[in-house]
């Protein structure tokens, strides 16, 4: 069943832009493995995890181009029909179209399952750190969006996500720490957030002139 979704999956990422492409999907497939590998307690369900993590975005370039509003809604929904079509059992396709559903930073489904905050905290933990930054200027590009406006500071901006990628760094990634859910996810995340509180000092430190 894995290799096949990991195949149904893969498709959709075909035209899907730097940020939310394939490589992420990898990417966030090995930070699940560590996180379930250095989960204290409780029992993990790892097929639904890495099923959810396959299929967690594959509504992502859809948004990203104005197809549909939310991609983790609409991919939970995409989820269940590739799922129903290899034929998988009903309760597994609950599990895993919710991992999908809830995995969004910026909606308000919170994760009832274990397995949903692990896939959860695996996606946030690939926006924070060197990859992270990466990503933020990879999107925000993509989308034609500045890297910086002076004319904008993060006190004013009131857009949910940050109207320059330098105030998307200061409004939402380092937010995500407390966001993550697990233990060992908020330990991962806060060594990620370091780096990028480094970075914007020296971002806001270039800004000013200073060497």
């Amino acid at each position: 069943m894995l290799e096949a979704v990991r195949t149904r999956a893969r498709s959709y990422f075909e035209a899907a832009p730097p940020a939310h492409d394939w490589h992420h999907v990898r990417r966030v497939e090995t930070l699940a493995e560590t996180l379930i590998d250095r989960h204290q307690s409780g029992s993990i369900d790892e097929r639904v995890v890495t099923l959810a993590v396959y299929l967690h975005d594959i509504g992502r370039e859809k948004e990203d181009s104005g197809e549909i509003d939310d991609h983790a809604a609409w991919g939970a929904r995409e989820s269940r029909r590739i799922l129903e079509d290899i034929g998988a059992d009903p309760a597994t396709i609950d599990a895993v179209a919710h991992c999908v559903r809830a995995h969004r930073y910026s909606n308000a489904v919170e994760p009832e399952r274990l397995e949903a905050k692990l896939v959860s905290d695996a996606d946030n933990l690939d926006a924070l750190g060197a990859v992270g930054i990466a990503r933020t200027f990879a999107h925000g590009g993509a989308l034609g969006e500045p890297i910086y406006d002076p004319a904008v500071p993060v006190a004013d901006d009131e857009t949910a996500a940050g109207a320059t990628q330098y105030n998307h760094l200061h409004e939402k990634i380092l937010a995500l720490p407390e966001r993550l859910y697990t233990d060992v996810g908020r330990e991962l995340a806060e060594r990620r957030a370091a780096f990028v509180r480094e970075y914007v000092a020296q971002f806001d430190a270039e800004l000013t002139g200073e060497r």
